[in-house]
């Protein structure tokens, strides 16, 4: 940075100097939120799938808490064909508590055209196989011989993924032999839900997440806003532990980054880059005050001055040019150490992070699939399946919490897909003005030559294109229905306390009118007082009405709880395939979309090597 920059030139360097620093700023806080979102979300899967299976069991209390014999309980009556369409249904069913209960629904139709260029959901066409076993036996749509998984023994083999984006992955069938009840589905789903948030383990190390997160106070409390404190599964008594062969938390220790871990590069590259801005702002000044004096000298020699005066002011110019040297020496030792610390830190660390992403998503579509069809088994459970008891407080608790895990599930996927798209767009942002200053030199050749910038580019047009909003909503779609049913339970309540009050107003009625017939005698036509008769007859038929009255609000109540039941298995019907489906087709697109990027680092790797 020497004086034949112009004036102009070195207030762009410091204007740019200020960006980078502000970009580099950004990322440091943009990977902590990376790292936390990672963790949120694979908490979330983690937890919804506890929460559904909690819920699962209190729709089937037959299992648990060993009722009367099943002759006593009368059956509810079978419900009469709707009109309705299951669509319709978890829109208008929340506001009409008396309405029939629905049949089962059809399948959901196919899917639309969002995904339909990889759509891995389309039934088998004729001529293709699958193998049938005990359990469930998931085996290649391609090929019978090569298993996928095994969820007899809840083992699963990775999914085959290929090296080209353009062929998709091998696509698991599902085939079931035996015919399963809600709970048994729902335990083999929480076996993946539990797989699917292992499955970002070795992330989890290079993100430096610790076994255990989120800050105590000191009576217990954990003061993080997403921590779930629900104690009805172990799973719920502490935070998630990542499975990471002892290595979770290797990044910190007491709340420091260690020296090579991303974070302490992340840190140390800022560090640098406020020390730069520092150093060109201090270049800058003393280039101005340099001119300044020169500007002085010049007038001072013109005038042939007092010689002592232009003496000393040329020793002044001397020294100001002795500053800048240093000044520029020290600039040009901070950039080579940023260089250093891009080039043999940060570029490796985020080449595992690529591959770390690609290989947790390529589980995560593993996972899924196989979620989503193990769902399709609920479309042979029917009501006769189910509880026909009414709603209890352990319905509606187990019922608010999976609401409140789905909801979670759907904030931590718009996290982790915002934070990264943060992440990836800081990076870049700095990397775009750190290696392209101003150089007499062509920057083109610097960009070609660049394997970090081109790995962060390819990196950031993935996060760029991600069509997450197909996921989102997906699971907002669940989040949706499982509201439902939240809304009907509490409108099922609000009858039964309409029933209730009723019924202690007839039975207070009855007490009154047997108190005036032991009085005055059963008979209207009985007593010697015609007004005490007539009284007698008034508040029998008061009583009367008001048990009318009960045995109507006794009948919606009952059909309440049958609609209350029908929904609850026609929304799950509804909303469990249809999420899996759609978090099934995100993780197939970024699997691909992270082969592509590494794919990229692999052949300017290559490149690399050969060129030195």
């Amino acid at each position: 940075m020497g004086c034949y920059y112009s004036k102009f030139e070195r207030k762009e360097m410091v204007s740019r100097c200020k960006a980078r620093k502000r970009y580099m700023k950004q990322f440091v806080k943009a990977r902590n939120s990376f790292s936390a979102a990672h963790s949120m979300y694979l908490r979330s899967l983690k937890n919804t799938g506890a929460a559904l299976l909690q819920f699962a069991t209190a729709e089937s209390p037959l299992q648990h808490h060993n009722p009367p014999p099943p002759a006593i309980i009368p059956p509810p009556p079978p419900p009469p064909p709707m009109s309705q369409t299951s669509e319709t249904w978890t829109t208008t069913s929340t506001t009409n508590t008396s309405s029939t209960p629905l049949p089962p629904p059809p399948p959901p139709p196919p899917s639309s055209s969002t995904w339909d260029f990889w759509d891995p959901f389309m039934p088998l066409m004729e001529g293709e196989k699958s193998v049938r076993g005990d359990e469930w036996e998931v085996v290649s749509a391609t090929t019978v011989s090569e298993t996928v998984a095994e969820t007899t023994s809840g083992a699963a083999a990775p999914l085959k993924a290929t090296s080209s984006d353009e062929t998709p992955l091998e696509l698991p069938v599902v085939v079931s032999s035996k015919h399963k009840d809600l709970i048994e589905i729902i335990k083999e789903l929480d076996e993946y839900f539990l797989r699917a948030a292992d499955s970002g383990g070795k992330l989890s190390t290079l993100l430096e997440i610790p076994a255990s997160s989120g800050k105590i106070n000191g009576n217990g409390m954990n003061l993080n806003p997403f921590f779930c404190s629900w104690n009805s599964s172990q799973r719920f008594n502490g935070l998630m532990k990542f499975d990471c062969n002892g290595m979770a938390g290797i990044g910190a220790v007491g709340g420091s980054a260690i020296p090579g871990s991303h974070c302490s590069t992340v840190v140390r590259l800022y560090e640098w880059e406020r020390k730069l801005c520092e150093e060109v702002k201090n270049a800058e000044s003393l280039k101005t005050e340099h001119e300044k004096k020169s500007e002085q000298l010049r007038k001072m020699e013109l005038k042939k001055g007092d010689y002592l005066k232009i003496g000393k002011a040329k020793k002044e110019v001397e020294k100001l040019e002795s500053r800048i040297m240093v000044s520029g020496q020290a600039i040009e030792s901070t950039s080579q150490e940023i260089i250093k610390l891009r080039e043999s830190e940060l570029y490796p660390q985020l080449v595992e992070l690529v591959k770390g992403l690609m290989s947790m998503w390529r589980s995560l579509y593993e996972s899924h699939q196989v979620q989503m069809h193990i769902v399709e088994q609920l479309k042979y459970i029917n009501n006769v399946d189910l509880s026909t008891e009414p709603t209890t407080e352990i319905h509606r608790q187990s019922t608010l919490q999976l609401e409140l895990e789905v909801q979670q599930w759907h904030l931590s996927f718009c996290n982790l897909v915002k934070s990264q798209r943060d992440y990836i767009q800081s990076l870049t942002g700095w990397l775009r003005l750190s290696l392209f200053q101003f150089s007499k030199n062509s920057s083109t050749q610097t960009k070609q030559d660049s394997a970090i910038y081109t790995l962060c580019e390819e990196w950031q047009l993935v996060a760029d294109n991600a069509p997450d909003n197909v996921a989102s909503e997906g699971i907002k779609a669940l989040l949706n229905v499982i509201h439902a049913i939240v809304v009907q339970q509490f409108d099922e309540q609000k009858q039964k306390r309409r029933l209730d009050s009723f019924s202690k107003e007839l039975e207070k009625k009855t007490m009154e009118l047997r108190a005036l017939e032991s009085k005055y005698g059963p008979s209207v036509y009985s007593g010697p007082d015609g007004r005490i008769t007539g009284r007698v007859a008034d508040k029998r038929a008061k009583v009367e009405a008001l048990r009318v009255r009960v045995e109507e609000e006794k009948g919606k109540y009952e059909k309440s709880i049958g609609v209350t039941r029908a929904m609850t298995l026609n929304n799950l019907q509804l909303g469990l395939p249809h999420v899996f489906q759609a978090v099934t087709g995100f993780a197939n697109v970024w699997t691909h979309a992270f082969e592509s990027v590494c794919n990229q680092a692999n052949i300017l790797e290559e490149v690399k090597s050969i060129m030195n």
